[in-house]
């Protein structure tokens, strides 16, 4: 047995774990292997090409986990030769999770999206920020030049399957939730930050949604 429990964990990192969860699966044979590549061919090229979204995953020094979305019109990132990828940065919450990780720990996972396609693709390699404002130009949304970048030196691609979009029926309109069933995320980080017993008023959270609003109108690029 595969243990997750809290007593597991804490022996963290168990030397048998890994033995003991290929036990429960087979091995993996044939294509699922071979389909991986160490650098971009056409077939990846072209669907990065068409993808408006990515998850990039990153991690800190002593492996502390992050995961981000990027998004963009398809074809927003950059593809320099068959071995980099240049990922824009746009205007966020300056939080910088991801950027403050590559600068500690280079090692980055790309997941690319294209509405529509239940397939992925995947590429992992090595990341650094760029400033350089010549290459970045490139990247020029409304007249906005970004002002870093993600370049990637890819070490791995491959296309995964779409098990997981199918099972999710993630494109499917009739699977969409109503927005309305949710709270807006004004009001959740403002109930979530407000004091102890105190429920933010009505005024300010519809204060809280419409500088969102602006933000998004005013903020993209």
């Amino acid at each position: 047995m595969v243990d997750t429990s809290k007593s597991q964990q804490a022996s963290f990192p168990d030397p048998h774990a890994n033995a003991r969860l290929r036990d429960l699966y087979p091995s993996a044979q044939g294509l699922a292997v071979q389909k991986t590549r160490p650098a971009l061919d056409q077939h990846s090229r072209a669907f990065i090409a068409r993808s408006p979204f990515l998850c990039i995953g990153t991690a800190d020094a002593s492996g502390r986990a992050d995961v981000s979305p990027r998004g963009d019109p398809p074809g927003f990132v950059l593809v320099l030769d068959d071995h980099t990828l240049l990922i824009p940065d746009r205007p966020g919450n300056n939080r910088l999770d991801t950027m403050e990780n590559i600068v500690a720990n280079p090692d980055v996972g790309l997941l690319f999206f294209i509405p529509g396609y239940d397939d992925t693709l995947r590429v992992n390699g090595k990341a650094r920020i760029i400033d350089e404002a010549a290459r970045l130009a490139t990247a020029e949304i409304n007249c906005k030049v970004p002002k870093t970048g993600i370049e990637v030196r890819v070490q791995e691609v491959f296309l995964h399957c779409g098990k997981a979009l199918k099972r999710s029926r993630l494109w499917d309109p009739s699977q969409h939730a109503d927005r309305a069933a949710f709270p807006s995320i004004a009001r959740v980080i403002l109930e979530q930050t407000s004091e102890a017993g105190q429920t933010p008023s009505e005024a300010v959270v519809t204060a809280g949604d419409a500088f969102v609003e602006e933000d998004y109108a005013k903020n993209m690029y």
